[in-house]
């Protein structure tokens, strides 16, 4: 089953770029089978289409408002998705909901969908995560691997590059 992990977000606005770190992350520390494309969307939007055609599932990682503490972390499936998606918090937001109802109405949205979503504290201008984002990032990974296990996916930690 051919599979997307799609991190979104401008990483110039600090918390904002959760999911594109998060999905740098992942491609830096687990060997995934052949069959999972790890996706940098940024701030895409509708640009986004092509890369999820023929993918039978989609995990999106994002910084979404749960209206949580910062640093909270929620698991949204399928249908839920769009409409967890309608409070937009930035400007990719925008694009986002409006790519996934294209998709449908394309033909080509995957059958299985995810997200897994973090509440932000901040979206100011910077690259720095706060220490709310920061002290959970490794919990939003394992949110992401374990929705990829659950879907059959071994996300393999690799071995350290050893120096001789």
């Amino acid at each position: 089953m051919k599979t997307a992990v799609l991190g979104v977000g401008n990483i110039l606005l600090s918390d904002e770029g959760i999911g594109v770190r998060a999905v740098e992350a992942l491609g830096e520390r687990y060997e995934l089978p052949a069959d999972v494309e790890i996706i940098d969307g940024g701030t895409m939007g509708l640009d986004l289409l092509p890369f999820i055609e023929h993918k039978e599932r989609l995990l999106i990682v994002d910084a979404v408002n749960i209206g949580e503490p910062p640093g909270t972390i929620a698991v949204i499936e399928g249908d839920d998705i769009p409409k967890f998606l309608a409070i937009k918090m930035s400007v990719h937001q925008i694009g986002l909901p409006e790519m996934l109802s294209v998709a449908k109405i394309m033909g080509i949205l995957p059958r299985e969908m995810c997200l897994v979503g973090i509440q932000p504290k901040t979206m100011e201008t910077g690259v720095l995560f706060s220490d709310e984002i920061e002290n959970s990032f490794e919990r939003l990974m394992k949110a992401v691997t374990d929705r990829l296990s659950a879907w059959g996916i071994k996300a393999r930690f690799k071995e350290p590059a050893r120096s001789t």
